[in-house]
């Protein structure tokens, strides 16, 4: 979604025209519930003019073989089952796979309180967390992880402020 109606708002080279109160009611136009059904919510500012000039960035094969690669971890890890990604952990899985080191739990929690999140993000960001462990080839959850997948949740940080 754009991040106000006219679609500037934030961008250093077009002025907002909008209110704040339009900006609130756009905003509110996208509930809670279905908010947290989705997993990665990445501000994306517009492109400059350099860089649609500058050089494609990484080759799609070069992603594509990671993405594969964290395939083969996560079909490992559940084995052929229906649903053999990290999205369908339940939350005995999250457990299990999931596990978190002090240093790890207090980012959480603090996530947790300070963004007003609820239990279906929490659970989420553990599952996108544990994707970019596997994109990086990582056994275990690390703490940039989370970090990382906390910095998705980039609505929920807006809302919370």
């Amino acid at each position: 979604m754009n991040p106000c109606p006219c679609g500037h708002l934030g961008d250093p080279r077009h002025a907002c025209t909008c209110l704040a109160p339009q900006i609130e009611r756009y905003r509110g136009r996208i509930s809670g519930p279905l908010l947290d059904r989705i997993d990665l919510h990445v501000e994306m500012p517009a492109i400059s003019l350099l860089e649609l000039r500058s050089p494609p960035g990484e080759p799609s094969a070069t992603v594509a073989g990671r993405i594969a690669a964290a395939r083969a971890h996560q079909l490992a890890r559940f084995g052929a089952g229906v649903n053999p990604v990290n999205a369908a952990m339940t939350p005995d899985d999250l457990r299990r796979h999931c596990r978190l080191d002090a240093a790890g739990q207090r980012l959480l929690d603090d996530a947790f309180q300070r963004l007003g999140l609820s239990a279906r993000a929490f659970d989420r960001i553990l599952k996108v967390a544990r994707t970019i462990a596997d994109l990086e080839g990582a056994a275990s959850l690390g703490t940039a992880h989370l970090a990382e997948a906390i910095q998705y949740r980039a609505l929920d940080r807006r809302l919370s402020g």
